[in-house]
């Protein structure tokens, strides 16, 4: 197990402690708009995240569905960029100390210099990184360069990941594994995949490190059968869904809350 000093590792042995599961919600930076975005992480703070995966909107976001598609799209057309989610991350650290991890495609951190991004975003207050297109064979430089920023490296396990890659994974990681539960891209759907527990179990045996499923995970009922599972919860499709839903509402923050307080709930039974 990779230990941390970051708000990642510290949350995690909160749980540990406490004998409760970690819910982590994703947000596209910049959707609606970059204003909005501070208040929206607050809202699912105050709804119960316990840690926010900030996505960078990005141009061609393969991995993503047509909700996040199109949050992206949004983000972007109301001018959101990489400078300006690092400048929103500032903000939030006035007001909150929740664990925040950037969620990217790794172009836009290239394209914004590797080594410049490490250094700017953990001095914004970003405590990890999750790049979704860096080879995992290819990876031992770039996480190099955000460990020597004290920035945690996660890295995505699939149920189609061979031993070899589910190692390199669990090597390269820290503060926690995210697994995706089911092939395809992310969205909402009706049923846990059935594919979640094997892959759990198989990425138990390599690593001690929290263990976070995440995609297509969309109702209470998801959540509680999940934090059965694993250490960590991820909702992302579903909360972007309600973002945009209720984007043009007065009441979006609260909306956003009662959303997420109700996806939170069985892991505040637990």
């Amino acid at each position: 197990m990779t230990a941390t000093s970051t708000r990642i590792g510290a949350l995690f042995a909160t749980c540990r402690t406490e004998g409760r599961k970690a819910f982590i919600a994703y947000l596209t930076g910049g959707d609606p708009s970059p204003e909005q975005t501070v208040s929206l992480v607050l809202a699912l703070e105050r709804g119960g995240a316990d840690l926010i995966e900030l996505g960078v909107p990005f141009s061609d976001p393969i991995a993503d569905g047509p909700v996040i598609q199109r949050a992206s799209d949004r983000a972007l057309r109301a001018g959101m960029t990489l400078p300006k989610l690092l400048d929103i991350v500032r903000e939030i650290r006035r007001q909150s100390e929740i664990p925040l991890v950037l969620f990217s495609y790794l172009n836009p951190l290239m394209r914004y210099g590797f080594q410049k991004l490490a250094r700017d975003a953990s001095a914004a207050g970003i405590d990890g990184v999750l790049l979704t297109d860096l080879c995992i064979e290819e990876a031992a430089e770039p996480v190099s360069r955000l460990r020597e920023c004290a920035l945690d490296t996660i890295f995505l396990a699939a149920p189609t990941s061979t031993e070899r890659r589910l190692r390199l994974a669990a090597e390269h990681s820290s503060g926690f594994v995210y697994l995706v539960s089911r092939t395809g891209v992310t969205g909402e759907q009706q049923s846990v995949s059935e594919a979640a527990a094997p892959l759990t179990q198989r990425m138990r045996a390599m690593t001690d490190l929290p263990l976070a499923v995440g995609f297509g995970i969309s109702k209470p009922e998801q959540v509680s059968e999940v934090a059965r599972l694993a250490d960590g919860v991820v909702v992302g499709s579903a909360i972007v869904k309600c973002i945009e839903e209720n984007a043009a509402i007065p009441g979006l923050n609260a909306k956003l809350e009662s959303f997420t307080r109700n996806l939170t709930a069985p892991l505040r039974r637990a």
